[in-house]
């Protein structure tokens, strides 16, 4: 699979759920480009059990996101009404209501399959028919793609696993730090530590006092 580090993120013209209810036709990342930040993510399927954990994870941190000048947007296979129903749906019955923030319908899985997290692939038997192999699901693709459109962190669990939105926040900090500062950040670097200057003489001189 070819990574999309380093370049330029599919755009797409889609229907989504904003505001978690209304539904936008002609949704696309490129109308952030050149104003916010963008972390766009995956998630198998709407009326499911890892999933909502994950949508009220990142609309718990919502706020953070947004100091950060960061848009977050979710997508799925399910269609819109799909996600507009299961928005309505209380969290205590293991709904998304109160999540805000956009939610892409990706129902014909292009999207999904441009990002490359598409979870199996469509091929031809032996008669010429057309079978689809694997789970026809996004895996939990996470990617942070930056105000010029450019991806420059990218994650990928498979289907069981829930992410760490505290870690999404960290590398948001750390592209900002280093946009801001001209530092790279180390290993296990948090907003507030000491980072590196991108030359031989930082490297030399943080590893001198570590």
């Amino acid at each position: 699979m070819r990574s999309l580090a380093g370049k330029l993120a599919p755009d797409f013209d889609a229907t989504a759920v904003v505001n978690g209810h209304e539904i936008v036709h002609g949704f696309s990342l490129s109308q952030y480009r050149g104003n916010k930040y963008v972390v766009f993510f995956f998630y198998p399927m709407d009326f499911t059990f890892v999933c909502p954990t994950e949508l009220h994870a990142f609309q718990e941190k919502l706020a953070e996101f947004e100091k950060r000048n960061v848009a977050v947007v979710g997508c799925s296979v399910d269609s819109e009404y799909s996600h507009f129903s299961w928005l309505q749906m209380p969290k205590k019955e293991g709904g998304i209501q109160g999540v805000k923030y956009p939610i892409v319908s990706d129902f014909s899985k292009e999207i999904s399959e441009n990002y490359g997290v598409l979870a199996g692939d469509y091929t031809l038997d032996e008669n010429g028919r057309i079978r689809y192999e694997g789970t026809p699901v996004a895996f939990r693709g996470l990617f942070l793609i930056d105000k010029e459109g450019i991806v420059r962190h990218i994650v990928i669990n498979d289907l069981p696993f829930g992410r760490n939105v505290d870690e999404v926040l960290r590398m948001v900090d750390a592209l900002q730090h280093f946009e801001e500062n001209g530092e790279v950040c180390p290993a296990n670097w948090s907003k507030g530590k000491e980072a590196l200057k991108a030359t031989e003489e930082g490297v030399s001189n943080y590893l001198s006092h570590h």
